[in-house]
């Protein structure tokens, strides 16, 4: 049978060439719409610590050495530490003048506990702005970025905010049960919680989940990323990231927006498809799924660190000068979501 050749005309061959460069150039306009941010990442060496701010990075320090040193593994394999570690969050807040709240749920015999204070808002009161951290860990590893640091944090904020006045109602919170062999399951504490504000009618306007915030290099190539972001993105692991499914871009734009105008600090975002490996890997997964917005604020944990899940996930590899200069751009989206004054 002989061979036949299609020979193309000059003009059905421009044709092909003018649809390639079109779809060349929706990538490209798709790319860019899902990580261009407002704002500047901040550049240069980072400003030093205020006499309060080298307070609070000591306080953090503090805070992750008791979480992943004195306490150590948190999980339900370990409840009397799971307790312990939710016990020391339940009495720092409690020193600082709130009234937590203890959601508990059971998993075999375990009983399990988030933990929630609140701030009422005035204006908005019925509007609900969400921060939150996991306090345990995966099996097998002292947690101290994954997730003490967030906690510390947290923690840090929640001091922070008890005098200001949200138009938004404000509530932070620490959730059980993030790490496997719960992740993604209804097992998940973030998952009971939000089940729970779904069933009362909560209307939560934005969630933050904060996971992965005292991991830090400026070594070239220290960080990686899905393909092809690591085509668009610094590749050292120096900064603070944003990332949200595609849905949430607005509700991201404007938390990396406030962040970028107060923070002495770089970060990168991106609203990018859910299917992404990272993009749905913490606590805001389960926000997700009962229809409220939420976002993730992460150094990128297993993209950067090299201890991720590991027993050398330990609190003297944590930067936690950082972890001061990052706190002021946190408080800054919290008070740009709450409508708090500054």
């Amino acid at each position: 049978m002989p061979i036949r050749f299609r020979i193309f005309s000059r003009a059905a061959a421009l044709r092909l060439l003018v649809l390639l460069a079109a779809l060349v150039v929706l990538a490209a306009g798709g790319i860019r719409f899902m990580t261009r941010m407002p704002g500047e990442s901040f550049r240069g060496p980072l400003p030093p610590l205020t006499a309060e701010q080298r307070q609070l990075a000591a306080q953090l320090e503090r805070d992750v050495r008791h979480l992943s040193e004195t306490i150590g593994e948190r999980h339900v394999d370990r409840p009397d530490s799971l307790d312990a570690a939710a016990d020391f969050i339940q009495d720092r807040l409690t020193e600082l003048g709130y009234q937590p709240h203890e959601q508990t749920y059971r998993l075999g015999d375990v009983t399990c506990r988030n933990l929630v204070v609140e701030i009422a808002g005035s204006d908005e009161a019925e509007s609900i702005v969400l921060i939150g951290a996991h306090y345990d860990t995966v099996p097998g590893s002292p947690g101290a970025d994954d997730n003490a640091s967030a906690v510390a944090v947290l923690l840090a904020m929640a001091e922070r905010l008890q005098r200001s006045a949200p138009a938004r109602t404000l509530r932070l919170a620490w959730f059980t049960n993030e790490e496997p062999p719960h992740f993604q399951t209804p097992d998940m504490g973030s998952y009971v919680y939000a089940q729970a504000c779904r069933e009362r009618g909560d209307r939560i306007v934005a969630m933050v989940a904060l996971d992965g915030l005292g991991y830090y290099s400026d070594e070239p190539g220290s960080q990686s990323y899905p393909p092809p972001f690591d085509r668009l993105y610094p590749d050292r692991g120096d900064f603070i990231a944003f990332v949200t499914r595609l849905r949430d871009r607005r509700l991201l734009r404007r938390c990396i927006g406030a962040f970028r105008a107060r923070a002495a600090f770089p970060s990168e975002g991106g609203a990018l498809p859910a299917f992404l490996p990272g993009i749905s890997w913490s606590d805001h997964w389960a926000f997700w799924q009962f229809n409220y917005p939420a976002l993730l604020v992460t150094n990128t944990l297993p993209f950067r660190n090299p201890h991720y899940h590991s027993f050398t996930d330990t609190p003297d590899r944590l930067d936690y000068d950082r972890m001061a200069l990052l706190i002021d751009g946190l408080l800054a989206m919290v008070r740009e979501l709450t409508g708090a004054d500054d």
